[in-house]
C-alpha cells in the first residue's frame, strides 16, 4: 500500500511448524515491523472494545465506498448493454443495419475493452484512484451520449469502440481499489454487492427504456436514441460527482477520521500473509505471467463472464424469440435480473463466510446450466421464462466470486493488479463469443448461444473450478506438511521478499 512503509524480508521460523501451530510466526515478524512504524489508537482497549470499533469503522467505509462504486457499475453496465433495449426500440431499421451488423456492434466494444483492460490499474495507482474514475466514467458518458447522435451503422460502430475503451478501468480498477480498504476475508462480499449492480442494471434498464422509448419522435430523435442520450447524460453528471466521492487511498480519506485512516492501514496491514513490495519491479510482472494459477483465474472468469455477457445482451431478443414484444419484453426482463442481484450478494456472503470459492462457483454453475437447458430443450414459454430466472441466479454471482478467489490468493499489489487486469481482460474478449452466438434465425431455441453458453459453463466454468479448488488444496496440504520448506531455505533474502504467494507459509483460498 502507497502509505504504508516497505521493509525487506526478516528471518523466520520453519514456516510448515508456524502452520501446523495454527500461526505464522515469520509473517507474523513483520507485520510486527510494519505495525510499529504505526501509532496504535486502540491501546490499552479491551478485545471487546477494539472489536466493536473495528466493526463501527467498516460499516462506515461499506457506506461511503460500495453504494457509490455500484452507482458507477451499474451505469457501467447499463451504457454497454442498453443497445439490446435499443434493438427492441428500432435501432436496426434505422441506422439500415442488416444481417450480422448487430453483432459486429457489439462485438466492436469487447476488442477495445479487452486491449485496454490489463494496463488500466497500473494507470489507476500512477495518475490516482479519484483522477482515474472521474475521467473515465466522465469520458464514456460523453460517448454514450454521442451515440445518440449517430446517423448510420458505421457511427454506431466507432462510437462502441471508443466506449469500449472508457469503460475498460471500472471494473478491475476497483477490485484493486477495494483490496487497499478491506481484508481478504470482507472483500467477496464487498465486490458481489458492487457486481449485483450489473443484474439491477438490466432489471433497471428495461424499465427505463420503456419509458424512454416512448419519447419517439422529440426532438426529431428515435425513441432508441433518447435510451442513449438520456442514459449517458446521467453518466456524465455522476462521473463529475466523482471527484467529491472518491479518495485516493486510507490514509487520506476524508470521510474518516485521522484515528480511523491509522485504524485501517493497520487491519490491512495485520491482514496480510507476507510483506511483498508495493513499488514497481518488473519481477512482480513476470511473476503474474508465470503463475499457473493466472491462467486458471482467466478460465474461470471466461466461463463467468461469457455467460453474464450472453443473457444480459440477448434476454431482450430471447423474450421476442418467446413471442413477446416492445414493452411487454422490456418488462418481463425485470423480474429475472432482480433474483440475479439478490443470488449474487448471497453467494458473495456465503463464499467469505466458507472460504470456500471453489465449491460455490461449482453449484453456481449447475444452476445456471440447468437454466440454459431448459431454455435450449423446451418449447413452451413458460418453461422457457423459468429458465431465465435459473440462468441469470447461476452466472452472475461467478463473476464477483472468481475475482474474489483472485483477489484472495495474489500477494503484493502490483502482482495483484497485472493479474485482475489480465484475468478480467481475457475474459471481456470472450465477449466477442457472446456477442455472435445468438443468431435470430435460430429462434426460439436458440440453439448455438445456449449450447455455447452451456459449454463455457461447463467447462471454463465447472470444470476449471474442481481443479483449480483441488490443486489449491494440494497445495496448502503439502506447506502444511513441510514439503516447501527446503525451497524456501534456499532462498536469498531478496527472493524472499518478492515471493508473495509462494512463500510456504501463504495459505491459499480454496
Amino acid at each position: 500500500m502507497g502509505e504504508i512503509t516497505k521493509f525487506a524480508d526478516v528471518e523466520r521460523t520453519t514456516p510448515s511448524e508456524s502452520i501446523a501451530e495454527g500461526k505464522v510466526t515469520g509473517v507474523a515478524d513483520e507485520r510486527a515491523r510494519q505495525l510499529a512504524q504505526l501509532p496504535d489508537p486502540d491501546e490499552g482497549k479491551s478485545d471487546e472494545e477494539r472489536a466493536e470499533i473495528d466493526r463501527k469503522l467498516v460499516r462506515k467505509i461499506d457506506l461511503w465506498l460500495i453504494p457509490w462504486l455500484s452507482l458507477l457499475y451499474l451505469l457501467s453496465f447499463l451504457d454497454r448493454t442498453n443497445i439490446g433495449n435499443a434493438r427492441l426500440a428500432g435501432l436496426e431499421p434505422d441506422l439500415n443495419m442488416t444481417g450480422a451488423n448487430y453483432n459486429m456492434a457489439l462485438s466492436i466494444f469487447f476488442i477495445s475493452y479487452a486491449a485496454f483492460e490489463p494496463t488500466t490499474n497500473a494507470l489507476l495507482k500512477s495518475v490516482t484512484p479519484r483522477v482515474f474514475f472521474t475521467a473515465i466514467v466522465v469520458i464514456w458518458g460523453t460517448i454514450m451520449t454521442l451515440m445518440g447522435l449517430v446517423t448510420n451503422y458505421h457511427g454506431l460502430l466507432a462510437a462502441r469502440f471508443f466506449l469500449g475503451i472508457a469503460e475498460a478501468g471500472l471494473f478491475p480498477g476497483v477490485s484493486y481499489y477495494l483490496s487497499y480498504w478491506y481484508k481478504s476475508s470482507e472483500v467477496g462480499l464487498r465486490i458481489a454487492v458492487f457486481f449485483s449492480a450489473a443484474a439491477l442494471a438490466g432489471s433497471f434498464g428495461g424499465l427505463l427504456a420503456a419509458a424512454i422509448a416512448k419519447m419517439d419522435g422529440i426532438g426529431g430523435k428515435a425513441g432508441w436514441a433518447w435510451i442513449f442520450i438520456l442514459e449517458g447524460a446521467v453518466t456524465v453528471f455522476f462521473g463529475l460527482l466523482c471527484w467529491r466521492m472518491v479518495f485516493n487511498w486510507p490514509a487520506t480519506a476524508r470521510f474518516l477520521s485521522e484515528e480511523d485512516r491509522i485504524r485501517v492501514q493497520r487491519r490491512i496491514i495485520s491482514d496480510r500473509q507476507g510483506a511483498t513490495a508495493d513499488h514497481f519491479d518488473r519481477r512482480h510482472i513476470w511473476a503474474a505471467l508465470r503463475d499457473w494459477q493466472s491462467y486458471g483465474y482467466m478460465c474461470l472468469n471466461a466461463g463467468s463472464l461469457t455467460p453474464i455477457y450472453a443473457f444480459s445482451l440477448f434476454l431482450p431478443t430471447i423474450l421476442r424469440g418467446m413471442g413477446h414484444q416492445g414493452t411487454t419484453a422490456q418488462l418481463l426482463s425485470v423480474p429475472p435480473y432482480a433474483l440475479a442481484s439478490m443470488t449474487t450478494v448471497a453467494v458473495g456472503y456465503i463464499a467469505d463466510r466458507t472460504r470456500q470459492r471453489g465449491l460455490m462457483s461449482m453449484i453456481c454453475a449447475v444452476v445456471g446450466m440447468t437454466g440454459f437447458a431448459m431454455m435450449l430443450g423446451s418449447n413452451t414459454p413458460s418453461v422457457k421464462y423459468v429458465g431465465t430466472f435459473l440462468g441469470a441466479a447461476g452466472v452472475y454471482p461467478t463473476c464477483p466470486n472468481t475475482l474474489s478467489w483472485t483477489v484472495n490468493n495474489t500477494e503484493g499489489p502490483i502482482k495483484r493488479g497485472i493479474v485482475v487486469g489480465l484475468v478480467v481482460g481475457w475474459a471481456n474478449l470472450n465477449g466477442i463469443v457472446a456477442s455472435n452466438i445468438y443468431l435470430v434465425r435460430e429462434a426460439p431455441r436458440f440453439w448455438t448461444g445456449h449450447g455455447v453458453v452451456l459449454g463455457y459453463q461447463f467447462f471454463f466454468l465447472f470444470c476449471a473450478s474442481a481443479v483449480m479448488h483441488i490443486c489449491l488444496k494440494t497445495t496448502n496440504k503439502r506447506r502444511r506438511e513441510g514439503k516447501m520448506d527446503a525451497q524456501w531455505e534456499a532462498m536469498s533474502q531478496d527472493e524472499r521478499y518478492i515471493a508473495g504467494d509462494k512463500r510456504p507459509d501463504f495459505v491459499y483460498v480454496t
